[in-house]
């Protein structure tokens, strides 16, 4: 299993940070900081407590007042860039909130050299007007890194922080930000834009729907957001979105000789299985061709994730497809005992399943 990201804060890196703070804070309290970063609870806590922790011990080792500290982590942001940073972003929303324009100035600085966008979500709580005019403003800036934190920032659904109510009932706001960077040249920006496309049409389809139709031909970097924004949409075969993109809702294929390599397999394993598409008619068909496991969770019940195999046009005729799925433990998941199934989605509807029996 890969090694937790919990585990980059150890401490040799402490110790090269707080020689680093030392550099433009000589009398930072480098063993006080040590100390009351490795604390009784230090071992319990997961990422991103022990990230608000680091901050919290941040906030009592440098001086009393905000804009003091924050000057000083501004001064030390270009010598410290890297995921293992985000307590830099995290200060300011733990301690920042009641100094809006200074905070926000400063998460404009850090998203370069970690990342700010779930920083600057309490921000837009607090002032979803103002804080939205200052994004939207960001949207044109020069740095590739300022104009993504435009979009990640206000997305309704950002993994690993709480959602944005106020935009999951009305994402209006977000709009006129996606607009500015439907076009953006960095594939960084594009994704973020794509990515928040795809968290709004869970929640507003109709909104995502008219937004696509008047986006798609415009460019190829436009055409591809539109197309990973309406993912989710493709997986759910919407009638429109589908047809919007070539595919029929009912293609007159058939999946025959689907088999898996095996009927039981240990955790840890991997299970390979392939299927064969037919198509007896004289039409061409596009096809979003994807494979689905229904993986049992730690309380018995199951849920259903879809891996894409390809998207083609398929004439008349017998295509052979194999895939292998591994089920080993990842971070982000955790494979448990019991009756799986594989299944092939095309076009949004399950033609084939086939089930096999995981074990420890």
């Amino acid at each position: 299993m890969a090694e937790p990201l919990k585990n980059m804060y150890n401490e040799a890196f402490f110790t090269e940070f707080s020689n680093k703070v030392k550099n433009v804070y000589p009398s930072f309290p480098t063993n006080q900081f040590i100390n009351l970063i490795f604390d009784s609870s230090w071992d319990r806590k997961e990422l991103k407590e022990r990230i608000r922790h680091i901050s919290t011990c941040l906030a009592q080792t440098l001086p009393p007042m905000y804009r003091e500290s924050l000057a000083i982590l501004k001064q030390l942001s270009p010598h410290c860039k890297g995921f293992e940073y985000l307590f830099f972003p995290d200060f300011v929303e733990a301690y920042g909130l009641n100094e809006r324009t200074e905070s926000l100035q400063a998460l404009k600085q850090f998203t370069s050299s970690s990342s700010a966008e779930f920083a600057i979500r309490p921000f837009i709580d607090a002032d979803k007007e103002a804080t939205m005019t200052v994004l939207l403003q960001w949207a044109s800036d020069e740095n590739e890194h300022v104009r993504r934190l435009a979009s990640e920032g206000c997305r309704p659904r950002l993994p690993w922080a709480r959602p944005l109510k106020q935009f999951k009932k009305d994402p209006t706001l977000i709009l006129p930000i996606l607009e500015t960077l439907k076009d953006d040249p960095s594939e960084y920006v594009r994704k973020s834009v794509a990515n928040n496309i795809n968290d709004i049409a869970k929640d507003h389809p109709i909104i995502v729907k008219e937004l696509c139709r008047k986006w798609k031909g415009n460019s190829p970097y436009t055409d591809w957001i539109v197309k990973h924004g309406c993912r989710t949409l493709l997986r759910k075969a919407d009638p429109e979105v589908l047809e919007l993109f070539g595919f029929d809702c009912h293609p007159k294929i058939e999946i025959v000789n689907m088999h898996l390599s095996t009927s039981t397999l240990k955790r840890g394993e991997d299970i390979a299985f392939s299927f064969q598409i037919t198509n007896e008619t004289a039409h061409c068909f596009k096809l979003r061709i994807e494979y689905a496991v229904d993986f049992v969770k730690a309380r018995g019940h199951s849920s259903r994730k879809l891996f894409k195999i390809t998207e083609n046009t398929y004439e008349t005729g017998t295509y052979s497809f194999s895939r292998k799925h591994s089920f080993k433990d990842l971070s982000t998941r955790i494979h448990y005992p019991g009756e799986h199934h594989i299944s092939i989605i095309v076009n949004g509807t399950e033609y084939a399943k086939r089930s096999f029996i995981l074990t420890e």
